[in-house]
């Protein structure tokens, strides 16, 4: 599984060539100049923070295309970059007075118009829905629409980060199988469980872990929640926890899952 470690530090991206980030475009947009990548990164579109705060998305498929081809051709190495997709946890739904299946078309439609108007570009299809069925629905959108997943190299599963205690997020991506899926936004636990099942995810969790935590001997900040190293520390045991897993099948749960390195 290639693992992308979530960051709102954009400067990293001319760092460490070490750490495969995953940045927002929330972030990316604010910036005049840009950073000039070292290694390959992957972008978020920022979905969450524009349906949570305005109910729709307040940029253009065509807007969006024209920012990811700067952040493609100014600060290089772009792996992939997620569409302008549509969760759909609850709280959201709520939020756009839409249902479920308008959710799914709107991320499938906003998938084939973002690779109409850039086909060069490195976007990947996404999943979206609450129920396992739902997520199969979502498949059969893409297949009646003449996008065969199984494929393709990555296909996003949204709308999981929030349920992976609950043991739903194993049973869905259990159910995609056999496509070569990304989770957004899984927590230690849910890499545990069923990060196998995956061919890449990203994290935010090593910020939260660091601000449960004093700073790092030596460091002046206040917290590490924003600190490269401790981001790399994290990193580094997260791989090295999931590494024994495969290797001699231990359980998740004997694992304290967001306590990382520094417990």
């Amino acid at each position: 599984m290639e693992f992308y470690l979530g960051t709102h530090e954009t400067a990293w991206l001319g760092r460490d060539p070490r750490l495969p980030l995953f940045v927002s475009h929330v972030r990316l947009a604010k910036r005049r100049t840009l950073p000039q990548a070292t290694h390959p990164w992957a972008l978020d579109s920022g979905g969450f923070t524009q349906l949570s705060q305005h109910g729709h998305w307040t940029i253009t498929p065509r807007q969006y295309v024209t920012a990811v081809r700067r952040y493609h051709d100014e600060i290089g190495h772009l792996a992939w970059a997620a569409p302008q997709d549509w969760m759909c946890e609850p709280f959201v739904l709520e939020r756009t007075g839409l249902t479920i299946a308008e959710h799914q078309r709107r991320t499938v439609t906003n998938y084939i118009q973002l690779r109409c108007y850039a086909p060069d570009l490195p976007f990947i299809p996404v999943l979206q829905g609450w129920t396992r069925d739902d997520y199969l629905r979502c498949v059969d959108w893409y297949d009646s629409s003449g996008i065969p997943l199984e494929r393709l190299p990555r296909v996003g599963v949204g709308t999981i980060c929030r349920r992976q205690d609950t043991g739903q997020a194993d049973t869905i991506i259990r159910s995609l199988a056999p496509l070569r899926l990304h989770g957004f936004g899984v927590k230690v636990t849910g890499l545990l469980q069923f990060g196998h099942r995956l061919t890449s995810a990203d994290s935010l969790a090593w910020s939260y872990n660091a601000r449960k935590h004093p700073p790092i001997d030596g460091h002046t900040h206040g917290s590490c929640a924003n600190c490269l190293t401790w981001a790399s520390r994290w990193r580094d045991s997260l791989l090295t926890r999931l590494d024994a897993k495969n290797r001699h099948g231990i359980q998740g749960d004997l694992f304290d899952p967001d306590e990382a390195w520094a417990s």
